[in-house]
C-alpha cells in the first residue's frame, strides 16, 4: 500500500491486485485486531487492581461475541478507509489472485493478463505448524483465533515467539486457562536472555504454565475437549489448540521461477539492498523477503522502493536498530544488540540493570515487577541496546529508539533530567554497572 501510493505520486500509473482483502497481515489479520485484544484483556487487571485505590467495583463480565463483532467492524472501517486512500492517489485495485508468467506479464485468476514495466512482490507471510502430527486438523492458527465462536475454557498454544506469548496473555488476561508449550529452553528466542526470563516469571505468577523443552506430538478430538499428547508423553486436555510456530513467505504458486525470480535458502524471495531481486524489474519487499518481519519495516521497505525506482531517489533500509515490541503482559520493548550480541560483537561491552516494584503495584498489591537493562559499548560509551518489560514498554522503546540510532553515549543518558515519579526515569538514573565484560583499554 505504502509502495502504491508513492509511486503514483511520483507519476506511476499503478495497479494492485489483491485476492482477500485490502490492508495485509497488520490490518485483517495481524497486529491491529490482535492489539485490540490486548486492549480488552488488559481490563481484567485493572478492574482487580482499583480496589486498592478505593474502587468498588462489582463482579466485571465479559462477552466474547460482542468483542469480536466490535473488533470486525473496526478492521471493516479501516479496510475502506485504506481502499479510499488508494483510489485517491489513482490507484487501481483488482480483487484477485496474480501469478508471474514472465519477468513482465502478470495473469489474474480471471485470466487476463496484465503488462507491467515494474512488478513489486508482497505477498506476505502465513502461519506455517512444521512438521504435521496426528490430529493436525483440530489446531487452529492465529488467523482462526480473531474468529472463534467462544472464548476457550482451557487453551494450549504451541510456540514461543511473538504470537505466541501475546495470545498466551490476551487469553490469560480474559479467563481462560493457559498452557505455553515450547520446544526450546528459553520464550522469545533472539531476545536478550534477561528479558526471556523475567518474562517467563511474569507469565508464570500471571498463572500461565510455561513448559518448554517439549512439543505437542498429537491432538485427539475427545468427548470433553482435546486431548494433547506431548513429546514427553504427558498429557493435557484442553478446549482449544493454537500452533504459533513461525511464518513462511509467501512464494507458492506465483509463478516466479518463470519470471527468474530467486529464493534465498530461508524460503524468502532473495532481494539486494533495494529490494530487487534477480529478475532486473522485479523487487519484494516485507515479510515475503523474510528479513525483519514487521509492518513498520514493510512499509518503510516499501517507500523506499518507490523513491529508488520512480522517485530518482536510490534508497538502502537501514536494518539496523529497528525498534519492536511484544504486547505480552506484561509489554517487552527492546532496540538495539542483546548483552551476547554486544559482547561477541564489540568486546568490551557495560551492562546496567534495574529490576524494581511498578509504583501502581504498590496500592494494588499485584506481584509484579519492571525490568530495565542497558547495554553499552565499553569503548565508546555508546548505548547499542535497551530493553525493558513493563507497562507501556512499546511505548517507551519508541522514543529510545530515537536516541539509540542517534548514537547517544551512556553519559547523555547520565545527564537527562529525570521525570519523576516514573517508570522511565530508570532508564536515565542507572549509575551502577551490573556486569563489564572485556578490557576497553585493551581494544
Amino acid at each position: 500500500m505504502r509502495a502504491a501510493r508513492v509511486a503514483s505520486g511520483y507519476g506511476a500509473r499503478v495497479m494492485i491486485a489483491e485476492e482477500y482483502r485490502v490492508g495485509g497481515t497488520c490490518v485483517i489479520r495481524g497486529c491491529v485486531p490482535k492489539k485490540l485484544l490486548v486492549y480488552a484483556s488488559r481490563f481484567s487487571d485493572e478492574f482487580e487492581d482499583a480496589a486498592g485505590y478505593g474502587w468498588s467495583v462489582g463482579k466485571p463480565k465479559f462477552d466474547w461475541s460482542a468483542l469480536i463483532a466490535n473488533k470486525d467492524r473496526e478492521i471493516t472501517r479501516l479496510e475502506a478507509a485504506y481502499t479510499t486512500t488508494l483510489e485517491r492517489h489513482n490507484v487501481e485495485i483488482v480483487k484477485s489472485r496474480a501469478v508471474l508468467e514472465d519477468a513482465h506479464t502478470v495473469r489474474l485468476a480471471t485470466g487476463a493478463r496484465v503488462r507491467a514495466e515494474t512488478i513489486l512482490i508482497a505477498t506476505g507471510a502465513r502461519p506455517h505448524f512444521g512438521t504435521p502430527i496426528a490430529g493436525e486438523k483440530h489446531i487452529i492458527s492465529s488467523n482462526e483465533a480473531f474468529q472463534l465462536k467462544k472464548l476457550p475454557k482451557r487453551i494450549l498454544i504451541q510456540g514461543g515467539g511473538y504470537i505466541a506469548v501475546e495470545f498466551a496473555g490476551i487469553f490469560n488476561g480474559l479467563g481462560s486457562e493457559v498452557t505455553l508449550v515450547y520446544r526450546g529452553d528459553k520464550i522469545l528466542r533472539g531476545f536478550d536472555d534477561d528479558v526471556r526470563e523475567h518474562l517467563t516469571r511474569e507469565l508464570t505468577l500471571r498463572g500461565i504454565k510455561v513448559l518448554t523443552r517439549k512439543i505437542v506430538a498429537a491432538v485427539e478430538k475427545v468427548d470433553h475437549g482435546f486431548d494433547v499428547a506431548l513429546s514427553d508423553n504427558d498429557q493435557i486436555m484442553v478446549d482449544l489448540v493454537m500452533f504459533a510456530t513461525g511464518r513462511r513467505p509467501n512464494v507458492e504458486d506465483l509463478g516466479l521461477e518463470s519470471a527468474g525470480v530467486k529464493i534465498s535458502e530461508r524460503s524468502g524471495v532473495f532481494v539486494d539492498e533495494f529490494s530487487k531481486t534477480s529478475a532486473a524489474n522485479i523487487y519484494a519487499i516485507g515479510d515475503v523477503t523474510d528479513r525483519i518481519n514487521l509492518t513498520p519495516v514493510a512499509i518503510r521497505e516499501g517507500h523506499a522502493f518507490a523513491d529508488t525506482v520512480f522517485g530518482e531517489k536510490p534508497t538502502k533500509v537501514d536494518h539496523s536498530n529497528v525498534p519492536t515490541a511484544v504486547f505480552s503482559e506484561p509489554e517487552v520493548g527492546v532496540v538495539g544488540l542483546t548483552e551476547a550480541q554486544a559482547v561477541e560483537k564489540l568486546g568490551a561491552v557495560d551492562v546496567y540493570k534495574s529490576s524494581f516494584r511498578p509504583m501502581k503495584a504498590t496500592l494494588s498489591g499485584r506481584d509484579t515487577r519492571v525490568f530495565m537493562k542497558l547495554v553499552v559499548d565499553g569503548k565508546t560509551d555508546r548505548v547499542v541496546g535497551c530493553h525493558i518489560v513493563g507497562p507501556d514498554a512499546a511505548e517507551l522503546i519508541q522514543v529510545i529508539g530515537i536516541a539509540v540510532t542517534m548514537g547517544a553515549t551512556k553519559a547523555d543518558f547520565d545527564r537527562t533530567m529525570a521525570v519523576h515519579p516514573t517508570a522511565a526515569e530508570e532508564l536515565v538514573t542507572m549509575r551502577e554497572k551490573a556486569t563489564s565484560h572485556g578490557d576497553p583499554a585493551a581494544q
